[in-house]
Formats: C-alpha cells, sequence, structure tokens
C-alpha cells in the first residue's frame, strides 16, 4: 500500500528512522519489498534521476505497482531523490509519488529559498510532499558530485529560517555523511551537535540524512577477493542510526550498500562458475542476499517491527 511520506514521518518521528532505499530494477525491488515484509518494517523507495534514465521511467513504476501486488501488506511512499525543479514538476504531475526531492543546495540560499518555494506550491497543491536540503554533503554518486572542500554542514539557524520561507515538508541536513562508498576517514562519525541545534529550532521537524551508506567493510573485502579494486572505503557507524532518529532523523537514505551487495553476489557468481552465463541465478541470490540486508538496516533504524502498529494508526 502506497502513504504519503508525511503518514510515515507522523507515526515514525523521535521513535525510529524510516529506510530510503533507491532501486533501478526488479531485483532490487523484490529484495526490497521481501526483506521489509519479513522484518515488518514500512520503507521508502527511492527513484533517482539516473534510475527514470537507466530504463524508462514506466517501467520502475509498473515494477513498483507489480511489487505492490505481490507484497500486499507492504506499507511504503515512492520518492524522487535528488531531483532538479523540472523533475519534480514531472513526478508531481504523473500522479505516483508520495513525495519529491528538490535539491538547490548547490544554489545560493535565496536561490535555493525561491526554486524550492516553486516546487512546495506546485506540490501541496495536488497534496504531494517536498523534501528540501540545505547545506552540501561531499562525494560522488550518480550525477552529483561536491568535492570535499566545498562540502558545507547545514547552519541551524539558516535551517530554520529555510523552512519558514519555503515551507518544505522535511530537510535534509549536511551532519558529516558523505554520497558514495568513501565517506570518511579515521573514526569521524556525525555532528549530533549540529543536528541537535537544528532539532531545537525545529522541533517536530522530520529531518532527513542523505549519504547514510555503512559501506560494510566484509562486502568491500569479497567484493576485492573476487576481483573488484576497491580501496579505501568507509561509511557510516550503523550504531549512529538510532541515535539520529531520536533526535528528529526520520529518513535515512542507504543506495551505495545495495550496489555493494550487488557487486559482491554478482563478482562471486561468475568467478565461481566461469562457463555460466545465465543472469538469472545470481539474481535469484541477489534478491534473497538483499533481502536480509534490508531487514538487518531496518532492525538498526527502528522501523522493524513497526508495520503493524503503523498499519492500526493509519486505520484511525
Amino acid at each position: 500500500m502506497i502513504v504519503t511520506t508525511a503518514q510515515l514521518f507522523k507515526h515514525a518521528y523521535g521513535k525510529y528512522a524510516v529506510g530510503a532505499y533507491n532501486i533501478n530494477n526488479a531485483e532490487q525491488a523484490m529484495g526490497l519489498f521481501k526483506g521489509c515484509i519479513d522484518s515488518k518494517a514500512p520503507f521508502i523507495i527511492q527513484i533517482s534521476k539516473g534510475a527514470r534514465k537507466y530504463t524508462d521511467k514506466r517501467m520502475l513504476e509498473a515494477i513498483i505497482r507489480s511489487a505492490g501486488e505481490i507484497f500486499p501488506d507492504a506499507i511504503f511512499a515512492v520518492h524522487l531523490d535528488h531531483g532538479d525543479e523540472q523533475t519534480c514538476y514531472e513526478c508531481i504531475d504523473s500522479g505516483f509519488f508520495s513525495s519529491v526531492m528538490i535539491d538547490a543546495s548547490h544554489d545560493p540560499f535565496d536561490e535555493n529559498v525561491a526554486i524550492t518555494k516553486r516546487v512546495v506550491d506546485k506540490a501541496h497543491a495536488k497534496g504531494i510532499s517536498v523534501e528540501a536540503e540545505l547545506g552540501m554533503l561531499g562525494g560522488v554518486e550518480e550525477d552529483i558530485k561536491v568535492e570535499e572542500g566545498n562540502a558545507c554542514l547545514t547552519d541551524p539557524v539558516e535551517a530554520e529560517d529555510f523552512v519558514k520561507k519555503t515551507g518544505c515538508d522535511s530537510l535534509a541536513c549536511a551532519i558529516g555523511t558523505s554520497h558514495g562508498a568513501f565517506k570518511f576517514k579515521g573514526k569521524q562519525s556525525l555532528h549530533f551537535d549540529v543536528l541537535e541545534k537544528i532539532k531545537a529550532r525545529l522541533p517536530g521537524f522530520p529531518l532527513v540524512m542523505h549519504g547514510s551508506s555503512s559501506v560494510p567493510q566484509d562486502e568491500v573485502a569479497r567484493i576485492n577477493a573476487a576481483g573488484g579494486q576497491i580501496a579505501g572505503s568507509m561509511g557510516v557507524d550503523v550504531n549512529e542510526y538510532l541515535p539520529a532518529a531520536k533526535r528528529g532523523v526520520t529518513k535515512v537514505n542507504i543506495d551505495t550498500d545495495g550496489r555493494l551487495v550487488w557487486t559482491r553476489v554478482h563478482r562471486e557468481f561468475f568467478r565461481d562458475k566461469p562457463a555460466e552465463f545465465d543472469f538469472r541465478p545470481p539474481g535469484k541470490i541477489f534478491i534473497e542476499e538483499y533481502a536480509k540486508f534490508i531487514a538487518s538496516r531496518n532492525k538498526l533504524l527502528g522501523s522493524a517491527g513497526q508495520l503493524d502498529d503503523l498499519r492500526a494508526s493509519l486505520k484511525k
């Protein structure tokens, strides 16, 4: 069942974070739905600009609709990840999305406000929520590339002003995470002090954490053992997910980790079966492995086991 992002955030705020997972194909969709049903967790499906271009935006929508029928007990929202203004309008007009993200964080503050406000006005007219971003995460993911020297944390005072001026429904904050598989060096962690200051200025307001993959070192090691060349990768400490949720983070974006699972499964499969050329057997393995990964992340986010209570609250 597709619900609004606002409904998920209302139930989650201060208790747990909803996992927001990017998908690009049928195998990812099946693993995601299976993992969330197994862990009894609500979730958010994220579709990026790159995913919409990968095959065709209609294909992804059809896959999601079909998965919803295959897993009728699932409760989820559909979200545009890192959209520009035009893509946001397309998704708003499609009638399929629960929410859209307008990412004008690379623009000056006033321009970010103006662009976000235009998207908010259009989205709210159709009952769709808007996520905006303030501050810039470093790293690389699809067409997003920010040099570490240009990354900047979200200013709590600006965050309060931004939300008031734009009317956005949730805010992606830069609190030390980064896109891609190379997030941190040494023992750096999240800037909980910044998060607490933002929460103090925006009490009850849903915050979003981008670039939150943990980049499991066992996955990286297995990929490299099977011929990969990923070196120096490091992600978010999974033990920081729930503390962030207690401080107002209601949505945690996880994408890179899913790509690592896919890469590990396929590299190992074709290494061990070099004469094989049927892509379906590793696809089936990936679905099961990805489902296990999703369930494990939902447990760490605190969303596991929340499905029945959420369903009951939606009926009130």
